[in-house]
């Protein structure tokens, strides 16, 4: 399992040197915190609004081992505040880490976080860490949510310096633009921080806690653009100069001297971009002020990312050239082996090569040498033709004997068809509106109770004009001959229908068009066969679903036109 501080929700987390999901580590052997963490919020140095009351509802008392819905078993609590509580547990019908917050139904902002959670899940949107199931039961509210084991949180990477150039604009370019998709749908965050900014171990930037953070610690804004806006002002100057751009520390940085104001970072430390730093003051200075002498401030994240946009491009440091070493001559290769070393500072006498031979005897020798050498020449030549005529006649004899043996020999026989190794996959999704990404590798890990599911649609079977279709990319590892794609569907009925294509890399998002269609198949029962009459050769193959049954409402999706794909094989 992953470490608590790279995948741990961060809702409580705002305390000035510590990190409150490092004190969650001060916990009993049965995994309920033994001391409950103090609310240190640093939100008005932020101007992020005020809070709720917690309300008179206590936390309820889990332990580890408790299991919500039969399915979620609560591993190890990372943070308990305000009468809620958040765990690293194990979904036990997927057997994959998830985080849960838990909180009682009666609690005062109960309702306002199943709300925010059901708001965020529909975004869908995978820049962000998606929220897989918000439920009430038994007088428990509960969020459930991706757990990332490869991502690390952005205050771990500022606690050893700040970021490099390139890493900083990327941050900021991928961050800005997913709160802008977020607030065009009419979500805010006002917890962005650098707890809530991961980057996983592709240099992806994914951000935590959409709304569900606000919404369990009871945070509110009459300006979320603006709230968000300056936050993520502040992401990026603590990513440039190592230091908190307020008075206060918190999440491991210092802040800012005070009664000195708001310092530009290239002013801070030096060597910063100067483009980034200025960027940061336009994010930072948001009420109206000028962030520069030239350029005005930046007030929405949608004008937060035309300000990027309209920046010359940071490109990615060159990678670094390391010179071979020098070769060296061995010991050997000067032609001393076995031969005394000889002493240092002295001159070893270079020996003169013997004379040449002399005199009639010598001239005799040299002739005799020729001519033995002619002979030589002359006899392998005549035993080297005579082996190539040979090989001639029996080639011919080889040819007859074939003809009269009659046709059954003349071909070749078919090669024995065998499984193919699938050694990774992606979900492919080309509108940017994936299904289940995290859940693909259920399609091959050999169990057939696990798999890949799609969204329940309203309209069917034919998934269009509402999506082109859903799929799933795998990589073979190498190229292979292909003959047939072999399927365990979940849900039999009319009617599923599913093409295999060539594609050229594991790509979500290359387009359909640039890869070669290989066969088509329909079924309306729980398996599907595709097979081909030609020879394709290919390594990355896509099975691209675009018809899927109607079935009824089951304990994961409603009612609807939907599909879920359990075991894929390929053989050639």
């Amino acid at each position: 399992m992953a470490e608590r501080s790279t995948a741990a929700v961060d809702v409580a987390d705002n305390s000035g040197d510590e990190p409150l999901t490092a004190q969650a580590d001060q916990s009993t052997s049965d995994g309920v915190a033994k001391y409950w963490e103090r609310d240190t919020d640093i939100d008005e140095a932020q101007g992020s609004g005020g809070t709720e009351g917690p309300g008179k509802a206590s936390p309820p008392e889990l332990h580890s081992g408790h299991k919500l819905a039969r399915r979620y078993r609560l591993e190890e609590c990372v943070t308990r505040l305000d009468g809620f509580s958040s765990w690293r547990a194990v979904d036990e019908k997927l057997r994959r880490a998830v985080g849960v917050h838990v909180l009682p139904a009666d609690h005062a902002r109960a309702r306002s976080v199943l709300a925010s959670a059901r708001s965020s899940a529909l975004l869908g949107d995978p820049r962000f860490v998606q929220v897989l199931d918000a439920v009430e039961e038994n007088d428990l509210v509960y969020v459930v949510h991706e757990w990332l084991p490869d991502a690390t949180e952005l205050s771990t990477l500022l606690a050893s310096g700040p970021l490099e150039v390139y890493d900083a604009y990327q941050m900021v370019t991928q961050v800005s633009a997913a709160m802008a998709a977020a607030h065009r749908e009419g979500l805010a965050h006002f917890r962005l921080n650098p707890n809530a900014v991961l980057r996983t171990s592709t240099g992806q930037w994914r951000i935590r806690g959409l709304a569900v953070n606000a919404a369990l610690r009871g945070v509110s804004s009459d300006t979320p653009q603006r709230t968000d806006t300056e936050a993520i002002g502040a992401l990026l100057y603590a990513a440039l100069t190592q230091r908190w751009p307020y008075e206060s520390d918190a999440y491991g940085l210092s802040g800012l001297p005070k009664n000195v104001g708001l310092i530009a970072p290239d002013q801070v430390r030096a060597g910063v971009h100067r483009g980034l730093s200025e960027l940061a003051m336009r994010a930072l200075v948001n009420d109206g002020a000028t962030a520069s002498r030239h350029e005005s401030a930046c007030t929405t994240p949608e004008e937060l990312v035309k300000a990027i946009g309209e920046m010359p491009r940071i490109r990615p440091p060159e990678p670094a050239f390391t010179a071979p070493p020098e070769y060296q001559r061995t010991t050997y290769q000067q032609g001393t082996y076995g031969r005394q070393a000889p002493r240092p500072g002295v001159t070893q006498p270079i020996a003169a090569p013997p004379p040449p031979l002399q005199g009639r005897t010598g001239k005799a020798l040299k002739w005799a040498v020729s001519a033995l050498l002619i002979a030589a020449l002359g006899l392998g030549s005549w035993q080297l033709a005579d082996t190539l005529m040979g090989q001639s006649d029996k080639s011919e004899d080889t040819n007859q004997t074939q003809t009269t043996d009659g046709d059954d020999e003349k071909d070749e026989k078919a090669k024995p068809v065998s499984s193919l190794n699938i050694e990774d996959a992606a979900e492919y999704y080309p509108d940017g509106k994936p299904q289940h990404a995290n859940d693909v590798r259920l399609t091959y890990d050999g169990d057939s109770s696990t798999y890949w599911r799609t969204y329940s649609y309203d309209d069917g079977p034919e998934l269009a004009p509402y999506k082109r279709g859903v799929g799933i990319v795998y990589d073979l590892g190498s190229t292979h001959t292909l003959s047939t794609a072999s399927m365990g569907l979940l849900y039999g009925g009319d009617r599923t229908t599913a093409t295999l294509y060539r594609a050229n890399s594991l790509s979500s998002s290359a387009p359909l068009s640039s890869m070669t269609e290989i066969a088509t198949a329909t079924t309306s029962g729980q398996d599907l066969k595709i097979s081909t009459d030609r020879t394709v050769k290919a390594r990355y193959v896509l099975v691209w679903i675009t018809a899927t049954p109607y079935s009824g409402q089951d304990q994961y999706s409603g009612a609807g036109y939907k599909q879920a794909i359990t075991d894929v094989t390929f053989k050639g």
